[in-house]
């Protein structure tokens, strides 16, 4: 029950306080401080004589470490018997004093250095081009991402976070893969233990979820260091069988998989009762499933995600944050949408990992790598930012993880359908947000309500004149 109430005040502080009192603190699952520990940064009215600061400064026994020229903000040294909070509050309510706030540790921001990350609109989308010139393709428009970006500054993915990838295997030995892949996995379809992707659709996903970033090499996976378990349940014609896909959630669920990745279904199978009992039971041992709304452009979400006590339903958008539709693919294929939709995500033209036989399109420099498009690549996002919030903090439980990404969604539709919708859901999904609702969750135990503020110290102010 207090675990719950205290879930709660975070949902209601996460809108209550601005986005900007949400410092990006925590860097690869460490605690990071918000401050430099003894120090604060102290500026004083215009108009104030030097004796006055003396005096004050003495009385408190502050330090002068330095002053910053042009803006008279004074770096100063504070006494270890007052914390941060208690002497900040004490000077803002002084009349000699402007502001006194901390010194905040401030970092880069994390943009990798793999080089296909430029094309990767859906992690950074700044109204860049999506593929070379000579692909002819599109622009975005800035900032319709999913901020992964800015996520990265908080938490770039823990090695023990394992998502299987329950699809038709992943390329073991591709470069951008291997060092993420856990094992050689389970393969249902051929019997064995050697989950070789003989198709292409299962190494996309994998590299959308966890391709190995920041190593100078394709693309940038959205959990840089969370592991793939893979798990073939397709065989090369992306034919599976009910027995395959269920033996495969199962077999995830025993082998350590917090997050499994569901980049499948069909609106055939409501009366499935074996598909469900595995997800029924995957779910039980606390994994988060995350599944695919379906691809026939209709209202209906496919099943396994239409079971929406158990998986979040992913429906997809493009790089206008637009809903897909038959409209906007020349009648290829559009999003299914549907009341059981929880979020959207990213899934038009998305590049990837592909098998390493694969030359796209005859551009020698990209072998191994392909665009994919469907809600099977909005599915992949999802799955990792469930990896990544898990990274941050691994005692979440798997409903307290689908309702953060579910309540962190940005609404990017609102002006036609306003709050929770049959198309997008509660919204696009936002990496940032919901990894600064995490960080908050994580001090929520620091954070002291206004009737459980103690009395501070009294600290001398009789000659402050």
């Amino acid at each position: 029950m207090k675990k719950f109430l205290l879930f709660i005040l975070c949902i209601v502080l996460l809108y209550l306080i601005p986005q900007s009192s949400l410092i990006e603190t925590a860097r690869n699952s460490s605690y990071s401080p918000l401050y430099a520990k003894n120090e604060i940064l102290l500026k004083f009215k215009s108009g104030i004589l030097t004796n006055q600061i003396e005096i004050l400064m003495s009385e408190i026994n502050l330090k002068e470490i330095e002053e910053i020229p042009h803006i008279n903000v004074h770096r100063v040294k504070i006494p270890s018997r007052y914390s941060i909070n208690e002497i900040i509050e004490v000077l803002n309510e002084n009349p000699l004093v402007e502001y006194a706030e901390p010194n905040y540790i401030l970092y880069l921001a994390s943009i990798p250095n793999d080089p296909y990350f430029k094309y990767q609109w859906a992690l950074r989308n700044i109204g860049q081009e999506i593929a070379p010139p000579e692909f002819n393709l599109y622009h975005g428009n800035p900032n319709s991402d999913i901020k992964a970006w800015k996520a990265w500054d908080i938490e770039k993915g823990n090695e023990y976070i394992i998502i299987g990838v329950v699809d038709t295997g992943v390329a073991l030995n591709h470069p951008d893969l291997k060092n993420n892949i856990i094992s050689s996995g389970r393969d249902f379809a051929n019997n064995d233990f050697y989950a070789m992707d003989d198709h292409g659709h299962g190494t996309h996903v994998a590299g959308i979820i966890s391709a190995s970033s920041n190593n100078g090499t394709g693309v940038t996976g959205v959990c840089w260091k969370c592991k793939i378990l893979p798990v073939k349940v397709f065989n090369e014609n992306a034919i599976g069988l009910t027995s395959w896909v269920a033996n495969g959630i199962i077999w995830a669920a025993d082998h350590g998989a917090r997050v499994i990745n569901l980049s499948l279904g069909g609106p055939d199978v409501v009366p499935n009762r074996t598909l469900k009992e595995a997800i029924k039971y995957a779910f039980n041992k606390n994994v988060v499933l995350v599944a695919a709304a379906g691809n026939d452009g209709k209202e209906g979400v496919w099943y396994p995600a239409a079971w929406d006590d158990y998986v979040i339903a992913v429906s997809a958008t493009d790089y206008n944050d637009k809903f897909v539709t038959f409209e906007d693919t020349d009648g290829r294929w559009g999003s299914n949408y549907g009341p059981e939709v929880d979020v959207a995500a990213p899934g038009y033209y998305i590049l990837s990992t592909w098998g390493m036989n694969l030359w796209l399109r005859g551009h020698p420099g990209w072998r191994g790598y392909s665009y994919g498009s469907k809600t099977s690549m909005s599915t992949a996002f999802v799955s990792g930012e469930a990896a990544l919030i898990l990274s941050h903090m691994p005692s979440l439980s798997n409903k307290e993880v689908m309702n953060i990404i579910r309540y962190t969604a940005d609404d990017v539709n609102s002006n036609i359908y306003p709050g929770k919708d049959i198309y997008i859901g509660y919204g696009r999904i936002n990496l940032k947000k919901a990894l600064d609702f995490v960080e908050l969750l994580k001090r929520a135990n620091e954070i002291t309500l206004p009737f459980q503020r103690k009395k501070h110290k009294k600290i001398p102010s009789d000659n402050y004149y």
